[in-house]
């Protein structure tokens, strides 16, 4: 392989790191405590506890069931100083439907003690699907 072909196959991985950064969304993180069964999309299968509800934004009608979403905590929701984990990050499986907890992704609270202090309660995040 030419040098060309291997700086062209460079940039291309640059730009889908990029890319992906770039068109992450951002909303607001609860989370809820265990057990995490029943849930809308498995009934009473287990699915251990890096497990999330969806909000309207991201349900869509039950497609959410399965995925995987990467959140990150990015700041405060309220005016608790520094509620974000530095640099964590946490891959959760949406497995439930949430369509009253405050929030844009509602995490399980093993989840949420990853990347933030549960007794703060809400955060902003950074998530995109993985």
């Amino acid at each position: 392989m030419g040098i060309q072909a291997q700086f062209l196959i460079i940039v291309v991985g640059i730009v889908i790191c990029l890319t992906s950064v770039a068109f992450a969304d951002q909303g607001t993180a609860t989370y809820y405590a265990p057990p995490y069964i029943p849930s809308a999309c498995y009934s009473r299968q287990d699915n251990g506890i890096m497990v999330a509800g969806a909000s309207d934004g991201i349900w869509n009608n039950r497609a959410a069931c399965g995925t995987n979403y990467r959140v990150k905590c990015i700041g405060a929701a309220n005016t608790a100083p520094h509620p974000c984990k530095d640099g964590e990050s946490v891959v959760v499986k949406i497995v439930d439907y949430c369509d009253r907890c405050n929030g844009t992704i509602n995490l399980s609270q093993d989840a949420f003690a990853k990347i933030s202090n549960p007794d703060i309660g809400k955060i902003r995040v950074q998530y995109d699907r993985v």
